[in-house]
């Protein structure tokens, strides 16, 4: 990848999503039972349901807010808006949750501590995220906007800051302190934020990547929330593919959920199911194909 990159190329990672295939799926059936279409896309961002299952924490089957660990967070942060999901996806990991920045943002959501800035810039640049640097976009801007390095090379120091790359890091640093004493800083408290700043950026999420992460979580949970039994369908026959039958699967958590929910899953039966899972009546008929031995065909 670095040979592509020297050569002025774009290197691009495609990953296939299943998740993609359990929206499609669901919408199909949900235009099935009820006779409508709904576009995913065209899902209001401020659904008081979709975000009262999220602080509940039930996001089992939903894109990756599925882990104890994350329901956990989801339980404590309490998110009403889609800014939140965002955050969970980019603060849900290893060095944001070691670091602390986690609590943090927890604790000035919910008012309990005030968010300290340095400089005016700082506020703007980082008051969507509860005073805390969560995104590599937010580093870039404040190196930029405090620091006057341009945001090409912000870019570069943030690349060299994950990498460890000494030299490039040394010589952005001499420049962000001259930027910074420009705005009115001291040299000390330029010195001190800049060594804050390394050590945010090593855990800087790019924000687009955490963004496009957060839409497929909220329309996953969205359907949750407003065509559980569909939703549940689409999950379980999403669910198929992956089955070994050697140790406890999704498709028996997933079940297990849809007793939670108080949705029944009809047994499996040659006159009325399908191969996959489908809806008849409220109620989900077993797909045949994931019973052991009986594959699709």
């Amino acid at each position: 990848m670095g040979d592509v990159e020297a050569a002025g190329l774009l290197k691009m990672d495609f990953l296939g999503l299943r998740n993609l295939t359990i929206l499609t799926k669901a919408v199909d059936l949900i235009e099935q039972t009820t006779g409508q279409r709904v576009d995913p896309y065209k899902f209001p961002l401020d659904d008081k349901k979709t975000f009262a299952l999220l602080q509940r924490g039930e996001t089992k089957g939903i894109f990756q807010l599925e882990s104890g660990g994350i329901r956990d967070l989801l339980q404590k942060m309490k998110p009403d808006h889609f800014s939140d999901i965002i955050a969970t996806n980019a603060l849900y990991r290893p060095g944001p949750l070691e670091g602390g920045m986690v609590q943090e943002y927890v604790d000035v959501k919910h008012g309990r501590k005030r968010p300290e800035y340095i400089h005016p810039i700082c506020e703007r640049i980082l008051s969507e995220t509860n005073g805390v640097m969560v995104y590599q976009e937010q580093v870039m801007r404040i190196l930029n906007e405090l620091g006057g390095i341009d945001l090409a090379a912000a870019y570069t120091c943030i690349k060299a800051i994950s990498k460890k790359k000494e030299e490039t890091i040394a010589k952005n640093r001499e420049q962000f302190i001259q930027g910074a004493k420009a705005n009115g800083i001291t040299e000390s408290q330029a010195r001190d934020f800049w060594n804050l700043i390394i050590k945010f950026a090593g855990y800087g999420f790019n924000k687009s990547h955490s963004t496009a992460y957060a839409l497929i979580a909220y329309m996953t949970a969205y359907l949750k929330a407003h065509y559980p039994v569909e939703f549940m369908a689409a999950l379980l026959s999403g669910d198929i593919p992956a089955r070994n039958f050697k140790k406890k699967d999704s498709l028996v958590e997933h079940l297990e959920d849809c007793q939670r929910m108080n949705i029944e899953v009809q047994p499996p039966d040659v006159n009325r199911s399908d191969v996959d899972f489908t809806v008849s009546e409220g109620k989900i008929q077993f797909g045949l194909a994931a019973i052991k031995g009986c594959g699709g065909s």
